[in-house]
């Protein structure tokens, strides 16, 4: 079962592989794993103690950067994933980051943002879509049309309290849609950056 897997200089953590979206581009529609690894469905839902002793094997201050991001939305996880946050800040000066679809206050029924303050150096919002109907149509969130204007709000919420935040869209849509995109972006002082779709 693959919970920490490595690509270049990043440690990569596969929290959970549950997502309230189901994206037309997603990797894993396709592919049993990136980067060369192994599998990165997991047979069971790994616990906090079990991630901890994947981590215990591992130098952390040997990466350039420790990222919470697998075959789901780490975030739903969120308890978890502020505890890890947590013992590695404890033990190591390594950059976290979070890669997420920002729909965590949905998720959870609550403001999220706030908490991941001093414990996530950077965060990438999956934003992909410049509208709710869009949106929709490309992510297809099981929460329907009101997700967008929760990950926009997070997002938002995130610039307050994380060092860097980003958007990132695949580039899947329209050349329109990428220029609208672009324009929330600007609007909301996050640098937005463009992914080319895994094959």
């Amino acid at each position: 079962m693959t919970i920490l897997y490595k690509i270049d200089q990043s440690l990569y953590v596969n929290v959970t592989n549950a997502c309230p979206c189901d994206c037309v581009f997603c990797v894993r529609q396709d592919h049993e794993s990136v980067g060369g690894c192994a599998s990165l469905w997991l047979e069971h839902e790994p616990t906090l103690e079990e991630i901890i002793s994947e981590f215990e094997k591992q130098d952390l201050n040997c990466f350039d950067q420790i990222v919470f991001c697998g075959y789901g939305e780490p975030l739903v996880k969120l308890d978890n994933v502020l505890a890890l946050c947590k013992w590695i800040k404890a033990r190591s000066q390594t950059p976290i980051r979070i890669n997420t679809n920002g729909l965590a206050d949905l998720i959870h029924k609550k403001e999220t943002a706030p908490l991941l303050e001093g414990l996530v150096d950077a965060i990438s919002i999956s934003l992909n879509a410049p509208d709710a109907k869009s949106y929709v149509d490309i992510a297809k969130p099981c929460f329907g049309e009101e997700s967008f204007s929760h990950l926009v709000h997070f997002a938002k919420m995130c610039n307050k309290v994380i060092p860097k935040v980003t958007f990132s869209v695949v580039d899947v849509i329209t050349k329109e849609q990428l220029e609208a995109c672009q324009q929330l972006a600007d609007t909301m002082e996050i640098p937005l950056r463009v992914r080319e779709m895994i094959e």
